[in-house]
């Protein structure tokens, strides 16, 4: 009898431990829930077709064009004292973004691939809310901010983000010369674990406070509205910054070469249109339908502008003004690099070409010994891909004080 009370107490103990394991989960997930954000920081979110949200830009006061070769660019101060002086602020609000009806009778759109049809039936909706913001990014605790590392991330892409933030992200002064790091988000797509990846993020931006996210689907196509949400933002928050980063978050970046091409672009005063990476010239679009970055006949028959590998690029803040600007009057394109060719172009501005940017690898032989050699990583400035071990592995590898390097390597 005592044998079968004991089995009856054992049997008993299971669920109460999986209920305690339960209530436990809850708890965690309470935790890391955290309020609701004013307009600095997180909104209430509705579902649609971009994530969830249902968003259209808002009618501001916008920069305008005085002739073909100038733009007026007023400052982020500037659009601050036009209104009633005010804190800056993201002023995207909730908004119907529903599909553009009318798209749907044109007869290319009947021709057009289905993969496209959302992208064009939206390309409309512009600026999203922000679910996270930090506008205290663009100010240093001693003068202006020299440089802005700004990397596209997604939320499931974390070890990257902390390779990042331990080799070349990491925010530093050099010389009187503060350097700081944003990652660039939007939501997790459709089919994934939406609420327990957001919950995640959040605890990660409340940790390192280093986050941009905005509410519309983290996807492909959607990497143009990263580059003119970026824009906006820019624009609104960065006054006094002086040059801009941008990159992937699977790309080596040698800072102190960075740093140094920014000051021999000082010392030559050609720093104004600074738009320099690895330039692609003379490209058309791509017709194979296999391809990641296939685009239809229907939507651009043309050959492309020149423009930059999006891997890596440095500009400077006075160009990235103009940037917006004549981003706002063109339609959305789905390749981010080619977009930015496209405003480039809009300006009558072409891209610098620099052999220090290496966005399909030190060689496109992938498998080439050449791509893990330490001595090419330190003489060049950006080099893609890699993996967050191998960043830290040849980050180490270039800073380590017994490498020799017998001469400037060349390729």
């Amino acid at each position: 009898m005592e044998q079968l009370f004991r089995r009856k107490r054992l049997g008993l103990l299971k669920p109460l431990l999986s209920l305690s394991l339960f209530f436990a989960s809850l708890l965690l997930l309470h935790k890391l829930k955290f309020p609701e954000k004013d307009t600095t920081g997180r909104y209430v979110r509705h579902t649609d077709w971009c994530g969830e949200c249902s968003w259209l830009k808002k009618k501001s006061s916008k920069p305008t064009f005085t002739s073909h070769n100038h733009v007026t660019v007023p400052s982020a101060r500037e659009a601050q004292r036009r209104s009633n002086r005010s804190a800056p602020f993201w002023d995207a609000q909730v908004l119907n973004c529903s599909e553009d009806a009318a798209v749907r009778t044109k007869d290319w759109f009947q021709r057009l691939d289905p993969r496209f049809h959302q992208f064009v039936l939206h390309r409309h909706c512009r600026y999203f809310p922000m679910l996270i913001n930090h506008p205290e990014k663009c100010t240093a605790t001693e003068g202006a901010v020299h440089l802005l590392m700004v990397v596209k991330s997604v939320i499931e892409e974390h070890d990257r983000r902390e390779a990042v933030r331990k080799t070349w992200g990491r925010e530093h002064t050099v010389e009187g010369k503060s350097i700081k790091t944003l990652f660039l988000l939007g939501s997790p797509s459709v089919g994934k674990d939406r609420k327990n990846l957001q919950k995640l993020i959040e605890y990660e931006d409340k940790i390192y406070g280093d986050i941009l996210q905005w509410d519309f689907m983290d996807t492909f196509f959607n990497l143009t509205l990263k580059e003119v949400n970026f824009l906006k933002w820019f624009h609104i928050y960065c006054p006094d910054v002086q040059f801009i980063f941008k990159g992937d978050d699977d790309v080596f970046v040698n800072t102190d070469n960075l740093l140094d091409l920014i000051n021999f672009k000082v010392e030559e005063h050609k720093e104004t249109n600074l738009f320099v990476g690895d330039t692609i010239s003379k490209a058309i679009p791509i017709r194979n339908r296999q391809s990641k970055y296939y685009i239809p006949r229907e939507l651009f028959d043309k050959p492309y502008p020149p423009y930059v590998g999006g891997g890596g690029f440095l500009m400077s803040s006075q160009l990235a003004r103009k940037l917006f600007v004549v981003s706002e009057d063109l339609e959305l394109y789905p390749i981010d690099d080619v977009f930015l060719g496209m405003c480039l172009q809009r300006l009558h501005l072409s891209p610098e070409m620099h052999s220090g940017f290496r966005t399909f690898g030190i060689t496109r032989r992938r498998m080439s010994p050449m791509n893990s050699e330490p001595c090419f990583y330190k003489n060049l400035i950006v080099v893609h891909k890699l993996s967050a071990q191998e960043l830290l592995k040849m980050w180490s590898m270039v800073h380590h004080e017994v490498l020799v390097c017998a001469k400037r390597a060349s390729l």
